[in-house]
């Protein structure tokens, strides 16, 4: 059973290798559309999406065409003149790092080595009272999956009134590690927190919602950042500014998918768990995550809040602009809103 588990997975990964020769020089300018899909025509960005999903399920004989279509759609995507703000997280020079990241010939990440991290807003209209702040971390290597799970997210919970803030940190293995990836969430926090009066929200309630490996993200802001825990703990060169002066750590957590693997460690000295809100389908393989990390968190007394969907496969958040297989998980944003509206009524 494992021998074939692993002869799938190999067979998998030959496949994605060869996608990525064959697909990488024309997906890498589309890259920063996908990431800052609000700064874009949306029809567009949504048509350049549903072909880089064709493409990378498509058989080799059907992939060159499609990739000169997407070329073709590539060049005829403007930035809009109304585009949102987007912010650097990290003054140049300073991005704390230790992974040692030099060249991406072979496309293997969606990011080249000079990625620098930065947030894109989405607001509500000025003449709305905000319910809050939101920071959304896609999952996966960021890319494509930043259309649904980011931007589409954060425009249904604008429409509830929340100033959401699509994060487009190093993505978690991708290939940075846990402390960089959790730095960029702490700082993009940090940031929101620092300018609350700006966005009208109140800075001691800022939520952080993480999908898949977004997911990860979150976890591991919580385990190396939340408490006492400083960017300095890990990073010795580290110079501290007057961002490092607010709390990195999120308000309350929610946890798209599930999160760490089975198996995998946590570090619980010094950390404070914030509330936690979950929803994963039914036929996800990260149920198995969960299940393996829901026992761990209510030892710990962490509040935490489940909801799973029947039928639902991993990586169908916000999907309403691409397809709508699976409505019964569209469920998951009122749901959340709900958590975070009572959340705040008890801390309150």
């Amino acid at each position: 059973m494992a021998s074939d588990f692993n002869e799938r997975m190999e067979e998998m990964m030959k496949k994605m290798v060869h996608i990525r020769k064959e697909f990488g020089p024309a997906k890498m300018p589309a890259v920063e559309i996908f990431e800052s899909a609000p700064c874009y025509e949306e029809e567009k960005v949504v048509a350049l999406t549903k072909l880089c999903n064709r493409i990378q399920s498509c058989s080799d004989d059907e992939r060159p065409a499609l990739i000169e279509e997407f070329r073709a759609l590539l060049a005829t995507v403007e930035r809009k003149p109304d585009a949102p703000r987007c912010i650097e997280l990290w003054p140049e020079g300073k991005i704390p790092t230790e992974t040692e990241y030099t060249e991406n010939t072979d496309y293997r990440y969606h990011h080249n080595p000079d990625f620098r991290p930065y947030l894109v807003e989405m607001l509500v209209p000025q003449e709305v009272t905000p319910k809050g702040a939101i920071v959304l971390c896609p999952g996966g290597d960021h890319a494509e999956a930043c259309v649904c799970e980011g931007y589409q997210s954060a425009k249904e919970f604008n429409a509830l009134g929340y100033q959401c803030f699509l994060l487009m940190n190093r993505p978690n293995h991708n290939p940075w590690n846990a402390h960089e990836v959790g730095a960029d969430a702490a700082r993009a926090i940090r940031y929101v927190r620092a300018h609350a009066a700006e966005y009208r929200v109140d800075p001691g309630f800022i939520a952080f919602a993480g999908f898949s490996n977004g997911g990860l993200t979150g976890e591991a802001l919580i385990e190396n950042y939340s408490g006492n825990k400083k960017v300095s703990d890990y990073f010795p060169d580290y110079v501290p500014d007057e961002l490092d002066e607010y709390k990195g750590a999120m308000d309350a957590f929610i946890c798209v998918y599930g999160p760490r693997f089975v198996g995998a460690d946590f570090n619980w000295e010094g950390v404070e768990y914030p509330p936690v809100f979950y929803a994963v389908g039914r036929e996800d393989t990260a149920l198995r995550n969960f299940n393996y990390v829901y026992p761990d968190l209510l030892r710990h007394n962490v509040p935490v809040e489940v909801h799973t969907f029947a039928g639902v496969p991993h990586g169908k958040a916000g999907t309403i602009l691409i397809d709508d297989d699976y409505a019964n998980f569209d469920l998951w944003v009122p749901l959340a809103d709900a958590f975070l509206e009572d959340l705040k009524k008890k801390i309150a």
